[in-house]
């Protein structure tokens, strides 16, 4: 098993995933070229660990020291002896392609290069590695540290074998990995909470209903089932004793006609002038950090209870 690992990028989504890897006891070298990302790192880390203890994610006594990570402000010789590199940069496939160009300088012939792109191709990624068989997508889901999440896919040319071993390792990690067939942009997890938004920015735009009552019909609706099964089960359920071939067979046509009806709304300024200030509306005199504070507790709760 991997036992040392390099994050590149210690954005909110590298701090994340260097919480976990501590968490297990995995070395970590931290490569970033800001000088305050140190400083920044043990900040983030030390907000994400009473959550991720709250959750039941990692012990209670686990030790998350932010202090013994090595840091390096660019790819070196820190790199030799690591099992797995977790990519975090921004989404330009440009600077994707060179960081990697940059990091088989100096890894193994064994280690995995994963990205945590949410929405690029590793096809398109891989194209100008040396040895492209070990890029991968591993793609986590905001918030990074407390959702189980981790999206695996690879590109045209990415071995197998190297996809069997990442996830092995992110379940190792507590993580609970899916593996795509084959690649799409967005992952799953990704284009489905795009879906939903749509429908509901549209709903917006119709006059259907406010901000705030979208978002209470969702939380308080389907996102509360959602967190005991997916879409295909709870259809299944639906269906009663007769299961999903009795509710394809009976309601499939009445869910087509849904569909039909789903729409494409035009973000325009006007529409996105009244989902901004929809959003303020039910935000309230609640700031964004408290909102997420509020956000973390509640996830927390529901790991415990719904994680499986």
């Amino acid at each position: 098993m991997i036992d040392k690992a390099a994050v590149i990028g210690t954005g909110v989504i590298g701090s994340a995933w260097i919480a976990l890897f501590l968490a297990k006891g995995i070395a970590v070298v931290a490569i970033d070229p800001d000088p305050a990302a140190a400083r920044r790192l043990r900040a983030t880390v030390a907000g994400m660990t009473d959550a991720l203890k709250a959750s039941g994610l990692i012990p209670a006594t686990a030790l998350i020291d932010t202090d013994q990570v090595r840091f390096a402000a660019s790819p070196g010789p820190e790199l030799a002896e690591v099992g797995l590199v977790q990519e975090n940069i921004p989404e330009r496939i440009e600077l994707k392609r060179a960081t990697f160009a940059a990091i088989e300088a100096f890894v193994g012939p064994d280690t995995i290069l994963a990205s945590s792109t949410t929405a690029l191709k590793v096809s398109d990624i891989q194209s100008d590695c040396r040895k492209p068989g070990r890029v991968i997508a591993a793609h986590p889901i905001n918030p990074p540290h407390l959702m189980p999440l981790v999206e695996i896919s690879g590109g045209n040319l990415t071995e197998p074998a190297i996809l069997d071993r990442a996830m092995e390792f992110y379940a190792f990690i507590g993580k609970k990995p899916v593996r795509l067939a084959r690649e799409i942009e967005g992952h799953i997890a990704g284009r489905l909470s795009a879906a939903l938004w749509r429908e509901a920015v549209y709903l917006v735009e119709q006059g259907i209903a406010t901000v705030a009552d979208i978002d209470a019909a969702v939380v308080n609706g389907p996102g509360l089932r959602w967190a005991t099964m997916g879409p295909h089960m709870t259809y299944h359920v639906g269906g009663g004793a007769g299961g999903i071939e009795h509710y394809l067979q009976h309601l499939g046509d009445s869910q087509a006609r849904r569909w039909d009806t789903l729409g494409t709304p035009a973000l325009t300024s006007a529409l996105k002038a009244r989902i901004s200030d929809g959003v303020l509306d039910e935000a309230g005199t609640r700031s964004v950090e408290e909102i997420t504070a509020e956000r973390d507790i509640r996830l927390a709760e529901a790991i415990r209870t719904f994680a499986c």
